[in-house]
């Protein structure tokens, strides 16, 4: 208890520099989520995915990010075993976050897509098990996270699968893809709006304290939904057609019209993403300020400092200017090769999975469902069509996260005990 009252201002100075270091490493992995298939698809530059990434990201961290947080993310420890020795949670979450934003950055610099969310649970599962007890873990809910390595990017595959070859048989596989475009692509935009507008939502505005309940939450939707629908069939028939143009020359001008879907569903990914993964790193950062602040007392949640919140937006935006175009290289270019219409199927298919795992309490990786997303539409022409090697990269990369956080959070956690005198 004595060094929270001799140390505390360097604790928080402290904890305030790994937590730049851990939202540094959100941006620089994490955003590709929501920028890689539209790089890979040329829809956007790489230039101006990491501008619009850069805004939106800033606006959902800032804006959204919540004046409230959850001190211990996903409730995977128990805070009571820490009731008696809070200085040492406050040396665990420092050590977690420099954990897991030095294994993001090497992660990132590799170009491997993987989860912040698992980073950073691995890392205060490391501390927390070998430093403090095992039983101090909710094992169960480590379980459930490890479980979702399998279960959700396979859904969002096999949404993104049904999405892409939907759009192949309705529209692209016919002889007049411009104007069956113009009779089923209204649909496709109303998907997105509804999809879009609930991942917002559920995602980006639920820190807000918006009082919204799940039914005026669909009824919004809905509207929304039919409102980019008509938005859509005005500017579709707006767009000059001839019949002397060939196949060919129709398709690309349908691939245009996913190209510009896909920018919207992008920036509502990045506004959704950044209100909701900034916690990763905010959420240690509070808890080490709300024990210090407290003397010592531990709470489930914490109201948030003022410079919180843009600490871990200009960290975001700052590991995405440096590093982010790694990651995104690599989802939207590495895996297969991805059309505005594939990529348009990958996005969606992945917000569709973030909205139902929201709605079932599933635990869930905004980047291994992407992943999938991706896969699927690969395998939707066949194996032949994935980069099978950096697939096995990929995948070797998320197993060893969680360890991987685990092992350096338990090194940095004794090293801060011997450096502060802690027995």
């Amino acid at each position: 208890m004595d060094l929270l009252h001799t140390y505390g201002t360097l604790l928080i100075i402290l904890a305030a520099v790994v937590g730049f270091v851990m939202a540094w490493g959100i941006g620089a992995n994490d955003v590709a989520n929501a920028m890689g298939t539209s790089v890979g698809s040329k829809a956007l530059t790489i230039k101006q995915a990491i501008v619009i990434a850069m805004v939106f990201e800033f606006a959902g961290a800032y804006l959204a990010g919540g004046e409230v947080t959850k001190t211990i993310r996903k409730g995977i420890i128990d805070p009571q075993y820490f009731s008696a020795i809070p200085e040492q949670l406050v040396l665990g979450m420092i050590a977690s976050l420099l954990a897991a934003g030095i294994w993001l950055a090497m992660a990132s610099w590799k170009g491997w897509p993987v989860s912040t969310t698992h980073s950073i649970v691995g890392a205060i599962v490391g501390f927390t098990a070998i430093g403090i007890s095992p039983d101090a873990v909710a094992w169960a809910k480590v379980g459930g996270i490890i479980g979702s390595w399998v279960v959700t990017p396979a859904i969002s595959g096999i949404i993104a699968a049904l999405i892409y070859l939907s759009a192949h048989k309705l529209i692209f596989d016919t002889q007049n893809p411009f104007e069956k475009a113009r009779k089923y692509v209204p649909f496709y935009m109303a998907a997105a709006g509804f999809v879009m507008a609930l991942v917002t939502m559920k995602k980006g505005l639920k820190h807000l304290g918006l009082e919204l309940t799940s039914t005026d939450a669909y009824l919004v939707s809905i509207a929304v939904a039919i409102a980019v629908a008509i938005v859509g069939v005005y500017f579709i028939n707006r767009q000059t057609f001839s019949d002397d143009q060939d196949t060919e020359t129709q398709t690309a001008n349908v691939e245009k019209v996913f190209a510009i879907l896909m920018v919207i569903t992008a920036c509502c990914m990045a506004f959704a993403h950044g209100s909701n993964d900034v916690a990763n790193a905010i959420g240690p950062l509070a808890a080490v300020v709300s024990v210090v602040k407290s003397g010592g007392e531990i709470s489930s949640s914490a109201t948030l400092a003022p410079w919180i919140l843009p600490l871990g937006g200009i960290g975001i935006v700052a590991g995405l200017a440096l590093f982010g175009h790694r990651v995104i290289k690599t989802i939207g270019e590495n895996i297969t090769h991805l059309t505005p219409s594939k990529g348009f199927a990958a996005e969606l298919a992945a917000a569709t999975t973030v909205v139902l795992a929201s709605g079932t309490g599933l635990p869930i990786s905004t980047t291994q469902t992407l992943v999938g997303a991706v896969l699927g539409v690969g395998l939707a022409r066949g194996v032949s069509a994935l980069n099978l090697g950096v697939v096995r990269k990929i995948v070797v990369s998320w197993v060893i996260t969680l360890p991987a956080g685990a092992l350096l959070s338990i090194i940095f956690f004794f090293a801060l005990k011997i450096a502060f005198g802690v027995g």
